[in-house]
Formats: structure tokens, sequence, C-alpha cells
């Protein structure tokens, strides 16, 4: 998980010549100087965001997990869950720009701050719920709690990164999906299993409430070590500080034409657009995944809460793999659209090889496996695509609008998988409409033009 750059080859011009014996020539004095600064940077700031990111996604789609206990406890149908489940991204959807908005006025240590506090109160009263109207309600505003948290990381993260280093950074920190998977499934397994009953309450009420703890420790961390900014780091010397600050100045869609950097331009930008379908089509594949994984692992005959989280976080531990190796692939090569295209198609074929075979727990895990590992190497891949040619506010309000627009999809999905297992009593039907989507999202990337994306 490097994440030094090797000095790139002379493209033109006589090659000097290199002594006998010599391996490599050593790096100029002024990149070992950079190389440093952004190895300090990574070790300081994405770990910690890694680790805000596994707790907001775990409280985002612990619900997927509490289905097992609280559809029957409650007497929800697969619709109400389903529907529930994606009204968070309504909430999201309404207050995600104007969140990112003002975390870029107001600073990320404050405003992420306050996201994670918010939600992990919100989070913590689903012990609560006993109507689908109150199930409705708390997942509307636990949307509008952490809208603008993954968007504000990303906007973050390009205040510190330039483009060419951005897929591998993004990559690395949206490591944290499969973390959540990986650690949280079997986490919120054992405590439904192990809670459940204690002093009357439901394993998945204990879920809620255990789970939501960290959103609020951290969130709490989060005000004590974030940085707003390179200008704001203490702990860089003023040499590194000027040596970062240039390497982003210097990047190449600083020098467009500042009319494109107003806000209004953003929202006529035919590009912005494109991109919020292209990542509907991947967040809709996403979702139906880490939503119904539990589900559809049950679906195969694995019995027992534990038992369904252990062998649900198996296609996260493949996915983690492929995520970063797609993401340092391509900033290696400075190529975005067939590193999305490969992993959204594989990713279809999994759905489709996982949903014909559901009976069949190994092979339906195997496949589950490579869909994951489909899905959520789009993710992080994707963000290297917009954030090619959006800077400062547009940068801000672009990255909002397009996180916005696809993360509709979050309600989309789950909604529409639960309705069609009501209609069918199987989950197969939706795991064909994920695969159709996914193959239109890797349409969409293909006819992107490189030489927009490819920086």
């Amino acid at each position: 998980m490097g994440i030094t750059q090797a000095p790139h080859a002379a493209l033109s011009g006589a090659s000097p010549a290199v002594p006998p014996g010599a391996l490599a020539a050593p790096l100029p004095p002024a990149s070992a100087e950079l190389e440093g600064a952004y190895r300090r940077v990574f070790w300081r700031i994405v770990p910690f965001l890694m680790l805000c990111y596994v707790v907001a996604y775990l409280d985002r789609v612990n619900v997927g997990f509490a289905k097992l206990q609280m559809s029957q406890d409650l007497g929800f149908s697969e619709t109400v869950f389903g529907l529930g489940a994606g009204i968070f991204f309504f909430g999201y959807f309404l207050f995600e720009l104007p969140s990112n908005l003002l975390m870029h006025k107001l600073g990320a240590r404050i405003w992420i701050a306050r996201i994670m506090i918010t939600w992990g109160i919100l989070s913590g009263l689903f012990i609560f719920v006993k109507t689908p109207m109150q199930f409705y309600v708390l997942r509307f505003a636990l949307g509008l709690a952490e809208a603008g948290f993954y968007p504000g990381v990303i906007l973050y993260l390009t205040y510190w990164f330039p483009s060419h280093r951005r897929a591998r950074i993004i990559a690395v920190f949206m490591s944290a999906i499969p973390l959540s998977g990986i650690f949280g499934n079997p986490l919120s397994g054992w405590i439904m299993q192990t809670f459940h009953g204690t002093h009357g309450f439901g394993g998945w009420q204990w879920m809620f409430i255990i789970e939501a703890l960290p959103a609020l420790a951290i969130g709490v961390a989060t005000i004590l070590y974030l940085d707003n900014g390179i200008a704001h780091a203490k702990w860089l010397s003023a040499r590194e500080k000027s040596l970062l600050e240039a390497e982003i100045a210097a990047q190449p869609q600083q020098h467009r034409d500042a009319g494109a950097h107003r806000l209004g331009a953003v929202f006529r930008d035919a590009r912005l657009w494109w991109m919020s379908l292209i990542y509907f089509c991947f967040v809709t594949g996403q979702y139906g995944l880490t939503f119904w994984m539990p589900t559809l692992v049950k679906a195969t005959g694995v019995s027992g809460a534990f038992n369904i989280g252990l062998i649900s976080a198996v296609p996260f531990l493949f996915a983690i793999v492929v995520m970063n190796v797609f993401g340092h692939s391509a900033d290696k090569r400075r190529e975005r659209r067939w590193h999305l295209i490969v992993p959204a198609l594989a990713a279809a074929i999994g759905f489709v090889i996982a949903a014909s075979y559901v009976q069949n727990t190994v092979v339906a895990v195997t496949f589950l496996a490579l869909a994951a590992g489909g899905v959520l190497t789009c993710a992080p891949l994707f963000w290297s695509l917009p954030t090619a040619f959006l800077s400062g506010t547009a940068a801000a309000a672009g990255i909002a609008i397009i996180n916005s627009v696809g993360n509709l999809a979050g309600f989309a999905s789950p909604y529409m998988i639960g309705y069609l297992k009501d209609l069918t009593h199987s989950t197969s039907s939706g795991m064909y409409v994920l695969a159709a989507t996914l193959v239109l999202g890797a349409l969409a990337v293909w006819l992107t033009p490189a030489r927009l994306v490819n920086r």
C-alpha cells in the first residue's frame, strides 16, 4: 500500500548513461523531500479518516444485519425494510450540497466532528423503533446527519493530494468499506446473538446502541486531531508545506478558465451530470450488495447470525485486495476508464452467477466476492474522474452534487430489491437488475473521453 511515486522516465531526448552496476538513480533532493512529506501526510490523516469511515459505513448499513431479527420482531415486510433502508438517502440528498459548502467554508475539523456526533446520537435512537413510520423518520434523519461526510472527505483529500496521487489514496481510504464488512458483520452477528433478550431488549437493539458509541467518541477525537489543510498542519515543516502547496497549485485544472470555477457554472456543466449517471450505476451495485449481503448469504442456507456474519465477511476480504491493486495500477499508468470498466463488468458477472447458484453456498459466496471486489473498486476509482477537472468551490459543489445524485441509488437499490423479493419470493431477480445497471455504468465510462480524465 505504498504511497511513494516512482520518478518517470524521460519521454524524449537522449537517455543519460547509467554507470555499470547502478540499480537506480537517487531521487533529486526536492523530490525526496516531497515524497517524505507525502508519507507524513498519509500516515497522519488517512488511517484516521479510514477509522471514521469504518464507523460511518457500519452505522449506515448495519440495518441490513438488524433485519435478520428486526423484521420478524416488528412485522416489517421486505418492501417496508427496503424503503426504510433506502429513505436514508433522501435526507442525504437534500443536505449534501449545503453540508459540503459549509465544510469548505468552516473547515473539516469542526464539520466532520459535528457530522459524526449527530449521527452517533441518531443511530442509538433506533432501539426505540416500533412502527414503520418511526423507522422511516429515523432513517431520513440519519441521512440528514451524515450528509456531507463522504464527499467532505473526498474534498478534504484534494487539499492534500494532487490528482495523479489521488486514486491510490482514495482506494486506501475506501478500504474502510470492506473493513467495516470484515469486522462489522461478525461483530453485528455476535452482538445480536449474544445479547438478544438481555434486559428485555432484542439483539438488534443492542447492536444499534453499542455500534453508535464509537461515532460519538471519534467525533470528539476529530476536534482534537484533524487539521483543516496544509497551512494548519503544525506537524509539517515550512519547507514541507511549501513543497506540498506548490504541487497542489501546479495541477492542470488549476490553470483553466477561472469562470469554470464559479459555482453557477458547475450546474451548467454537462460533464457533472454525466459523472452523476456513472456514479448512480456504481452505487446501485454497491448498496445492493452491502445492505442485502446478510440476506443473500442466509438465502444460500447458512443459519445463525454469527455464522452469517463470518461468511458475509469473506467477499469483503477479497474486495480490499482488489480495490487497492486497481487503485495503485490506475495511478501508475495514469489511466482511469478501463480501470473502472473492468471491475464493473466483473461485478455484473459475479451478481449473475451468484444469483443463478443461490442454493450452492460455496459458488454463491465465491461470486459474491467477485461482485464485491468489482463494485467496491469502482467507487474510489470513480472519484479520480471528476476531481481531474474540478477544483476550489467548484470541487466542493461538484463532488457534493455528484455524490448526492449518485447516492439516490442508495434509495432505489434496497427498495427495488425488497420489492422484487416480495414480488418473486427470490433475491435473484434483484441481483440481475444490479448486474444490468453495472453494465450501463461501464458503457457510460467507455463513452467518456479519455483526454478529460486521464491526468
